[in-house]
């Protein structure tokens, strides 16, 4: 038997299928779950004899608005302040504190952080990029997605008294290199 996950439903009842999973027979779902001990008990993973390597993850996320809102951003007329520097700081300070956040992540020694925001003003979004480095012995993946979901939040805070209907979305890993598993590249 596999565990096979073949469409999810969306507002509407719409069904999209999930083609970037992986099925994974049943039999080796404990093989892959590295935070589940040979007991079922959640545990840190032990990376202790891992090897250290440069390791790179990027990740996206999306902030959709009204046009107007979009508009006071660029053109710095938010009350609270400019708001693409504070998402940035936010990101960065996010992105280094990922390990007090999410439970069961190392604490990591980032050697680079960097937020990238490129506003869309045909569909009334802001995509952030984030991408975070390190030479160490596990990923940082969830650095560059905490980046971008703090960077994302940070946003709609800020701009949340001129546009309550801003929605933030598809938050998701582009990229990733470095260690054993090797690369990872999202088709687009």
């Amino acid at each position: 038997m596999t565990h096979e996950l073949a469409c999810v439903k969306v507002p509407g009842n719409q069904e999209i299928p999930l083609k970037h999973y992986e099925r994974i027979p049943e039999n080796k779902i404990m093989e892959k779950l590295s935070h589940i001990n040979d007991q079922g008990d959640i545990q840190m993973v032990d990376v202790t004899k891992k090897t250290d390597t440069v390791r790179i993850a990027k990740a996206q996320g999306i902030v959709r608005m009204d046009a107007q809102t979009l508009q006071l951003i660029e053109d710095g007329r938010i009350t609270k302040g400019n708001v693409l520097t504070t998402a940035k700081i936010a990101g960065i300070m996010a992105a280094k504190k990922t390990g007090e956040l999410i439970p069961l992540c190392h604490p990591l020694a980032l050697t680079g952080i960097d937020l990238n925001f490129d506003l869309d003003h045909q569909q009334s979004l802001i995509v952030i990029e984030a991408t975070a480095r390190l030479t160490g012995k596990t990923g940082v993946e969830m650095e560059a997605l905490t980046a971008v979901s703090v960077a994302a939040l940070t946003i709609y805070d800020m701009c949340k008294a001129v546009d309550k209907k801003i929605i933030i979305g598809d938050i998701m890993l582009l990229e990733k290199s470095g260690g054993k598993s090797g690369p990872f590249m999202r088709s687009r």
